[in-house]
């Protein structure tokens, strides 16, 4: 309760406008991924509705006083060396159903600076579960936060990817030159 009150109060003193209601459970992508301020973005979008996600977030990060702090804020340390592992473990845990619904917030671009190619572990992580993807979003130009369209993995990557691409056409992130377009190694 005090986080939903805590990201309600900051998102209205930004004068941002949310948008779309936080998924029951699922895999949340959050793109573009431009900047440090995305984590922090990512997780006002589900405070504000009243979701505590856990976050897929680099391994190194987990060192020292940072490293509390992000478990703290349902951090996840990831192995990029141990990728599939990692993804692997989480399908495990969703699987299971601790009793909290499973939503995990992931950059799909893996980092904030430009690349190739995003990571493809959410379409993994929905297909080994059956989870639904939704595809979250900070827009710095139109003062809007929150999600898009949810929908499940399915075995056609680039139909899926066309989902993606569609949705974030428009979206600009912080950076707006740091994004990683929306494809995968899989498609070529």
């Amino acid at each position: 309760m005090i986080r939903q009150r805590l990201a309600r109060t900051v998102v209205r003193l930004m004068r941002y406008r949310m948008v779309g209601d936080v998924p029951p459970s699922g895999i949340l992508v959050g793109a573009p991924h431009t900047s440090n301020w995305d984590f922090i973005t990512m997780l006002l979008v589900m405070w504000h509705g009243g979701a505590h996600p856990r976050v897929l977030v680099k391994k190194q990060l987990f060192k020292g006083p940072l490293g509390w702090v992000l478990k703290a804020l349902g951090g996840i340390p990831l192995d990029r060396d141990n990728a599939a592992g990692v993804v692997r473990d989480l399908a495990d845990e969703a699987r299971r159903g601790d009793g909290e619904p499973f939503r995990l917030i992931l950059a799909a671009e893996g980092t904030r600076s430009r690349g190739e190619y995003w990571k493809s572990g959410f379409l993994r992580l929905s297909r080994e579960t059956g989870l639904p993807i939704t595809l979250a979003f900070f827009e710095p130009p139109t003062r809007t936060m929150g999600f898009g369209p949810t929908f499940h993995a399915t075995d056609d990557v680039t139909a899926d990817m066309d989902v993606v691409r569609a949705f974030y056409a428009d979206k600009h992130g912080i950076k707006p030159k740091n994004a990683t377009p929306p494809r995968l190694r899989e498609e070529a």
